[in-house]
């Protein structure tokens, strides 16, 4: 019994360990991404603005986006840049009301 025990708590152990790297990872890629948004290389950037598509709209988020219009140089990359500004401003404007 006693062995039993032993097993499932070095178990539940690793699990926990295993959930907290997975976290340190994921978080760590999400600032990566953040910091590839004003990289030199024309690619990273591209990828950066593909993640910010998809992450949740915030205050920080559409005020990081201006920023980053404001930096860029290439036509193409502002325009996106902006689309995502738009969807962000519109889903912090949209009531949170399942009725509407």
């Amino acid at each position: 019994m006693k062995k039993k025990i032993k097993k499932t708590g070095l178990a539940v152990l690793g699990v926990a360990l295993l959930g907290m790297l997975a976290a340190w990872i994921v978080r760590d890629q999400i600032a990566r991404h953040r910091r590839d948004l004003f990289s030199p290389k024309f690619l990273r950037r591209l990828a950066a603005l593909g993640h910010m598509a998809k992450v949740e709209a915030s205050v920080d988020n559409i005020n990081l986006m201006r920023d980053f219009i404001l930096w860029e140089r290439k036509h193409t990359l502002k325009e996106r840049a902006k689309l995502i500004i738009a969807r962000m401003e519109k889903e912090t404007l949209a009531p949170n009301s399942p009725g509407f």
